[in-house]
């Protein structure tokens, strides 16, 4: 059902309107795929902001003469409070177990950790072209793919080779991908399943596990599938572990004592919880009334652009036909969209103000 909670500023009957489908919105900055030159600045994560750095330099760590060139390529030089708290002891070789709220930097700490790892310890002379050295495992396809875009960006100077594996599409090229040998494999549950039982990789050689978002593997019900990816890795003394996680429940926790080397906790938390400069209204009206509820917010706003979330592409289709009978001109994204349509119809349209009201 569609979500109500429509209060706060950037809401206009003259508005430019972006309509997600909620369960399927990337984990990524939607400029990201512009191609280059059109996108006026890089983007750069909140967490990164100097005021919320630590005093840890990348360059103080024991890390690969490439690994520093790529983040400071990015144009970053000290930690976040998740990197300064994990990396010294991932980058030992010792397991952790993070609690941090996603854009908190945990992905960089993760990745930096697991090339630094696979630079310093090569693979066993033993080791077959297609066993992995590391696995990383999302809950999400749209996170894999942000895990493995930071991966190429960080790695680019490493010589380590990458690979996804996720549901819904691209199923032969993922497949010739892994079959050709990888380092290090970011998938999800299901679709990494699917190929480990078609011998298309092996997990015998693994020496990096990573769980990111944790708490969310139980929430989408994968736990069965993660403890049976987990189960048929090497043993937990024999790699390097890290567990990432919003929460670390009693579930989580168990899950990371059970497969993992006497983790470390680790909590950060932030700060602030919402933005301070953004206010926030929320409203109970009955399902039919929502979408009359959407339409006199935005008529009554002040706002340049609207994004509207929804639970199912049905009622993106629902609310978008409301928003143009109402006279707004519609973006939609859903998870049937190719990608050229969500780049060229929707978010380079929206970003250079062409997606104009009707």
């Amino acid at each position: 059902m569609m979500d109500a909670c429509c209060g706060g500023t950037d809401l206009s009957g003259s508005a430019k309107h972006l309509l997600f489908r909620r369960s399927r919105f990337p984990r990524v900055s939607l400029f990201e795929r512009i191609p280059r030159g059109l996108a006026s600045a890089p983007l750069r994560d909140d967490s990164m902001q100097a005021d919320h750095l630590s005093d840890i330099r990348f360059d103080s760590l024991p890390l690969h003469p490439g690994l520093i060139d790529a983040i400071a390529k990015r144009g970053f030089d000290r930690c976040t409070p998740i990197q300064a708290a994990a990396l010294p002891r991932a980058l030992a070789g010792l397991d952790v177990a993070g609690q941090a709220q996603t854009g908190t930097g945990k992905t960089a700490a993760f990745l930096v950790a697991i090339f630094t790892h696979l630079l310093r310890y090569p693979a066993s002379a033993d080791r077959p072209g297609t066993s992995l050295r590391a696995l990383v495992l999302a809950p999400t396809r749209e996170l894999a793919i942000q895990i493995h875009r930071d991966a190429e960006i960080l790695g680019q100077y490493t010589g380590l080779t990458l690979g996804l594996s996720f549901g819904g599409v691209d199923y032969d090229k993922q497949r010739n991908t892994l079959a050709e040998g990888v380092d290090i494999l970011i998938g999800t549950p299901g679709r990494t399943i699917d190929f480990y039982k078609q011998h298309v990789f092996d997990l015998r050689h693994v020496q990096v596990m990573v769980l990111d978002e944790a708490d969310r593997m139980f929430d989408l019900g994968f736990i069965k599938d993660i403890r049976y990816l987990l189960r048929r890795l090497p043993s937990p003394e024999f790699r390097l572990n890290m567990l990432f996680s919003a929460t670390l429940s009693h579930r989580v926790l168990e899950l990371a004592y059970e497969h993992m080397n006497e983790p470390e906790k680790i909590v950060v938390e932030s700060e602030f919880i919402t933005n301070s400069t953004v206010r926030q209204l929320m409203y109970f009206p009955s399902d039919e009334e929502k979408i009359h509820l959407l339409l006199g917010l935005l008529s009554r706003s002040e706002g340049a652009r609207t994004m509207v979330f929804v639970n199912t592409k049905a009622w993106v289709e629902r609310v978008a036909r409301a928003l143009e009978r109402g006279g707004y001109r519609v973006g939609e994204i859903f998870v049937d969209r190719s990608r050229f349509d969500w780049v060229n119809l929707v978010i380079i349209p929206v970003r250079f103000g062409k997606l104009l009201p009707a």
